[in-house]
């Protein structure tokens, strides 16, 4: 198998038939992009944005929705913890899935769960019952962000194609996260609940178009007999989900969360065990061990959970130290979506001519350039345009070079019959990985405000601190790799 510095794609050869015979390289036989084509990635880039753009939208609405509805903080986190633990919990599940029962049935029934549950949503008057459909709401983008993505990599052809087709993917996908603070802080004057109902109609007019357009494909032809895997995985990840956003609350050194952590990661053990015994398991883990495939997770897990965790800590101190309105926050962090939006249709290309590992590269590096220059320059009170706008421009640049770029290196060379599998892993390391970093985040500005007693930004110094880390450690990765790769071909 392959290990770390291996390429970022698989050769051909060693790709199964049922890969090669639908996903030809461009070289060979170039795609045309016909008005059907561009209506599934359409329909594809509406839901991955509806999916980006939940995350953040309805951060900006929490205040209003604990005033109106009289919940406590800790119910409040529980409106976005309850999101994250069904989509980062699921995820792998809603990939597998796609593969084996069918990728269009999962992703047209998952979208139409997504559409009542955001509509439900807006409609209540009940926090505990507005919690629920924040994880169905998570749960249905657990199956539809690894279906959009998998329909997309056995849709498009590997290459010049689908590298344009992810670069596409990628502007909604990540401009769903940026654009949903303005959104957010727009329809929050209006009411919260608008943050709930304007998605459903537009997951409704995804939906019937998604049914004239997506073409249908059958089940797999073997696999799927894991039960025990699938009880395994659901549960261990839900449990290991739940004690990550619920460690801060209850303390890290809880006997409770302790226990979670022991019974999550025995749950996890037997799963990895029972796929190695069963004759056709859920996950096959021998994909783990493909070197680019394993660097794409980590570096996904490193954007999301530096990018996420430092917007979060601005979001914050932005609102609640500086008392901005949540209008004025979100232009002021507009830059990093304006770069998303403008510099991701320029990624495809930019993989094309110089390959995902050495983007992913550029990216970590931005990242770490962002956080470094504003640890260096932000003192007690970052000043916007000093500090804040630069740091905002070049983590723009990072999140576009590297969502585009680690999804094509996590997916390239994979056969059709696990693109789900290869799709729902690397979303489920960035979620994952947002859900880890973002807890400790939290922790960390919680104790840093008890030491600090004062309102200034010394209380999230040692947040930055630590997404700084994470961004550096995933640059090293690929950096490492980057440096060895061509030493290996020259010693092959």
């Amino acid at each position: 198998m392959f290990d770390v510095t291996s390429t970022d794609t698989i050769p051909v050869s060693t790709v199964p038939a049922t890969a090669t015979a639908t996903a030809l390289p461009d070289s060979a036989t170039e795609q045309r992009w016909t008005p059907r084509l561009w209506g599934v990635l359409a329909v594809l880039c509406t839901v991955l944005f509806l999916d980006g753009l939940d995350v953040s939208m309805v951060g900006v609405a929490l205040p209003s929705i604990g005033t109106d509805l009289h919940l406590s903080t800790t119910s409040l986190q529980w409106i976005v913890n309850g999101y994250v633990l069904g989509y980062g919990g699921l995820l792998l599940l809603g990939g597998r899935t796609a593969d084996l029962l069918g990728r269009r049935n999962t992703f047209l029934i998952a979208l139409a769960v997504f559409a009542a549950a955001s509509l439900t949503g807006g409609l209540i008057n009940s926090g505990s019952l507005l919690i629920a459909t924040r994880f169905v709401k998570g749960l249905a983008a657990a199956f539809t962000a690894p279906t959009a993505l998998s329909i997309l990599t056995t849709t498009f052809h590997e290459g010049r194609a689908r590298n344009r087709a992810l670069s596409v993917f990628s502007v909604f996908g990540a401009s769903g996260y940026s654009s949903g603070l303005i959104l957010g802080g727009l329809l929050t004057s209006l009411g919260w609940r608008w943050t709930f109902l304007i998605p459903a109609p537009v997951a409704v007019i995804a939906l019937i178009a998604g049914i004239a357009l997506i073409r249908k494909d059958g089940r797999a032809t073997e696999g799927g007999h894991d039960l025990v895997g699938a009880l395994t995985l659901t549960t261990g990840m839900l449990l290991a989900v739940y004690t990550v956003v619920s460690a801060p609350q209850r303390g890290w050194l809880d006997p409770l969360t302790l226990g979670s952590f022991a019974l999550a990661a025995a749950l996890l053990i037997t799963f990895v065990l029972t796929e190695q015994r069963v004759r056709h398991p859920l996950i096959r883990l021998a994909i783990l061990r493909i070197g680019s495939i394993v660097r794409a997770n980590l570096s996904m897990a490193a954007l999301f959970g530096s990018y996420l965790s430092f917007q979060f800590m601005m979001t914050l101190y932005l609102q609640d130290v500086l008392h901005w309105s949540p209008l004025k926050m979100a232009f002021a962090l507009l830059p990093a979506g304006l770069v998303v939006a403008f510099g991701s249709p320029l990624t495809g290309r930019l993989i094309d001519r110089y390959g995902s590992q050495r983007l992913i590269v550029a990216s970590m590096l931005s990242l770490s350039l962002g956080y470094v220059w504003f640890l260096a320059t932000a003192g007690n009170t970052p000043h916007y345009t000093v500090t804040i706008l630069p740091t905002m421009v070049l983590l723009g640049a990072g999140f576009a070079f590297g969502f585009s770029s680690a999804m094509s290196q996590a997916t390239d060379g994979i056969a059709d019959s696990e693109q789900g599998l290869a799709s729902g892993l690397v979303q489920s390391s960035g979620q994952v990985g947002a859900a880890l970093v973002l807890a400790v985040v939290t922790a960390l500005v919680a104790s840093g405000a008890s030491s600090a007693g004062t309102a200034d930004f010394r209380q999230y110094n040692p947040g930055v601190n630590l997404v700084t880390a994470v961004a550096v450690v995933g640059l090293l990765l690929n950096l490492v790799a980057l440096i060895k790769r061509p030493r290996a071909r020259h010693a092959g």
